[in-house]
């Protein structure tokens, strides 16, 4: 980590040095202390692995976050668990990406380069620098325990095991066209060349952040017991709104290349969006606001905050010292043109991302204020992020269909009619045999999901209808022509698609939505949504790993029908983890962090959920009592053999398990039945399918062009100069 910070404050140096004289050896140079880094942090991260792997407890960090009886799959993901480790994934990634990036662009944009190297290794040394001097995951204990703490029983989950690498991925990758941006401000190349240069870069970051923004909303319907996917938590507010600015970014960016317009905006965009990248990794390691996302408070508020204000001002004075060389080139023709459509969809994205910004600080806020720390909760967000969301799906049906520069009234009948008029018969079928009128932003969010899927499949059907009447050939194989030769363009309609699907799966849900907690012993039922749940029998076991105690499961059977028919047998289940080291008590084993594993019944019309607080009252006594006669024997005897402590710890559990199952305490159970959530992942399926469209490399005619058209630039800079 040492060299690593070394190597980084080096790549600095001899790139703003290159930069300045446009020395091509010291570009170079710059450039292998990148991937000199990349080097190093793999090292690194691989150490802190087989650590991990080997349960090394004489790393602090191992001990403090993992155990032998931690699954081996969660062993490889506890390394990013804690603070340290997630730093030093946030270097090795931004390492590998930066690596990447410099490679592809190494012949190109020779000026712009060697500063963006710069920028790239100033990221660089912030992260090895907290990782030398404030957090290093590397610190060794003098004594190493024979048991680790273990990982946090909410994080052994298969979705945490590439949630974070995913949100890490996107972060990074975003510091790309971020450094990029700034080096073509200061060198004063506010072409779009930059942006071509990192425009699938841009995109992998929207890809992968956005995968693993819903990996964590996955995470939250199946873990946490609460019944929902989004709670607008700060940690989950944070992540969204680079992801939102970095999607203004990419749909604006076309604008530029093809008008040469919105390049001060542009600029803004991109710098913003990696600025919100750091402050979103800034909210997760400071615990300035409480999230059960975040690491809890720690030394790192500081250096996080002063960093982010450096991007801040430098990010303003560019833009600001830059702003007449970003002048337009050309202006807005029309209103009705796709141009005018593109900047509110922009404008709709910006003013969600200030909506999701102001509402998530604004605990600080209001205590800088007034003195006292006030919260705002899901209902202020929803009261404002709905309609702007509602307008977002819209727009994402127009833009694509309507005309550049200016659009006709003739040419917009032709594409608008025929949706226009779809939309309002499904809206019309809806309230009638759905029940849909009472609840008018559903309905509105259905009218504009509608527009958007009559849109894309017209402009898909006329495609395939062109392509067949050029070359022929089957619809099938029309179609994959057609998206071949244009991914970018076709790969946006596919993304547009899934992310009106999505939507149509959070307004359903939400507004169609039928929760209960109900409390029942065996025997008894409860109903909701139509539904009949019939508790069968309690359940109980002890799971074990590595032949050690794992974790204790109270949970139930439950029975669901619906007018009679059996539909699905459900086994919520409640665990707890008891620690496993000598002469704990029994009791710290139910005082600690406990998971929810939830019933689940997923269907494509809709989902039955259900989550069990077991009631463990009766049996407090029999534990205390356990606690004292161990305490007791423990005190009178000369010596103690650890193993059979455990030994008798593990068979007062099975009779608590045995107490538990034989007569079951009355257990309170929260029942929701939520319609069309599955399509809220398959929305995510679809869109993000789209996104790997657009990213997927140009056929060989498209690259021989992109290259024709990059020489001639060469040819018309050699001749200017």
């Amino acid at each position: 980590m040492i060299l690593a910070f070394a190597v980084a404050v080096y790549g600095v140096g001899a790139a703003v040095y290159a930069g300045r004289c446009q020395d091509r050896n010291w570009a170079a140079s710059a450039r292998r202390s990148v991937y000199a880094l990349a080097g190093l942090a793999t090292f690194a991260f691989l150490v802190l692995e087989l650590a991990f792997l080997r349960s090394d407890f004489t790393f602090a960090v191992v001990a403090s976050h993992s155990s032998t009886t931690t699954p081996t799959g969660y062993k490889a993901a506890a390394a990013w668990s804690s603070q340290e480790g997630s730093l030093l994934l946030w270097l090795w990634l931004l390492s590998l990406w930066s690596s990447l990036v410099l490679y592809l662009t190494r012949n190109r944009m020779r000026d712009v380069t060697p500063y963006a190297t710069a920028v790239l290794c100033i990221f660089g040394a912030f992260f090895a620098g907290l990782l030398v001097f404030a957090a290093s995951p590397f610190q060794t204990l003098a004594v190493a325990p024979t048991e680790g703490s273990g990982l946090s029983p909410l994080l052994r989950h298969p979705v945490m095991m590439i949630h974070p690498p995913m949100l890490y991925s996107g972060y990074t990758l975003f510091t790309v066209p971020f450094a990029f941006a700034v080096a073509a401000l200061l060198v004063r190349r506010v072409d779009a060349e930059w942006i071509t240069a990192t425009r699938r870069f841009a995109l992998a970051a929207w890809f992968f952040l956005g995968i693993g923004i819903v990996l964590g909303a996955r995470w939250s319907y199946s873990e946490l017991g609460w019944g929902g996917y989004w709670a607008w938590d700060p940690v989950e507010n944070a992540s969204l709104l680079p992801w939102l600015t970095g999607t203004a970014f990419l749909h604006s960016l076309m604008i530029q290349e093809r008008r040469g317009m919105l390049k001060i905006w542009n600029a803004s965009l991109i710098l913003a969006t990696g600025t919100l990248a750091i402050m979103g990794t800034f909210l997760v390691r400071s615990g300035i606001l409480d999230s059960i996302h975040a690491f809890g408070a720690s030394t790192l508020g500081t250096p996080f905050v002063i960093f982010i204000g450096v991007l801040i001002c430098g990010s303003i004075g560019l833009v600001v010292s830059r702003r007449e060389s970003l002048r337009s080139e050309n202006r807005l023709d029309s209103l009705l043109s796709r141009e005018s459509v593109f900047i509110a969809n922009n404008l709709v994205l910006v003013g969600l991302a200030f909506v999701t910004f102001w509402g998530t600080f604004f605990p600080l806020i209001s205590e800088a204020v007034t003195g006292t720390k006030s919260a705002v909760g899901p209902p202020w967000f929803d009261r404002y992020t709905v309609p702007l969301a509602l307008a977002l799906v819209l727009l994402s049906g127009i833009g694509p269909v309507i005309a550049w520069r200016r659009a006709t009234a003739v040419n917009a009948r032709r594409n608008f009619l025929a949706p226009a008029v779809g939309s309002v018969a499904v809206v019309v079928l809806l309230a009638l045999v759905a029940d849909a009128a009472s609840r008018p932003k559903a309905l509105a969010m259905f009218f504009c999901a509608a527009f958007v899927f009559i849109t894309v499949g017209q402009e898909f059907a006329r495609g395939v209808r062109a392509r067949r009447a050029m070359s022929g050939g089957s619809v099938p194989g029309a179609f994959f022509a057609m998206i071949g030769r244009n991914r970018r363009r076709y790969g946006g309609y596919i993304a547009h698609v899934g992310f009106a699907t999505v939507l149509v799966g959070v307004a359903a849900s939400s507004a169609f939505q039928h929760a209960k907690d109900v409390q029942l012993v065996p025997g008894q039922t409860a109903s909701n949504g139509g539904y009949e749940i019939h508790y069968q029998r309690a359940t109980g076991r002890i799971v074990t790993s590595a032949g050690r105690l794992e974790r204790l499961e109270f949970g139930a059977v439950m029975r669901v029908t619906k007018g009679g028919r059996y539909v699905a047998t459900l086994r919520p289940n409640r665990g707890f983890y008891p620690v496993n080291a000598p002469f704990v008590p029994i009791s710290s084993a139910f005082d600690g962090e406990a998971t929810s594993e939830v019933g689940l019944k997923a269907g494509l019309r809709r989902d039955i959920w259900m989550a069990i607080q077991p009631d463990l009252t009766p049996l407090r006594p029999y534990i205390k009592q356990s606690d004292k006669t161990l305490n007791a024997a423990v005190q009178r005897a000369v010596s103690v053999n650890p193993a059979h402590y455990g030994q008798v710890r593990r068979a007062i559990f099975a009779e608590i398990i045995r107490r538990y199952v034989t007569h079951p305490p009355a257990a309170t159970f929260r029942l929701i039945v939520s319609p069309m959530v599955m399509w809220i992942w398959i929305g995510t399926f679809i869109t993000f399918g789209g996104g790997l469209v657009a990213m997927w490399p140009a056929p060989d005619g498209v690259r021989r062009r992109a290259r024709g058209r990059y020489a001639a630039r060469v040819v018309r800079d050699l001749g200017r100069a």
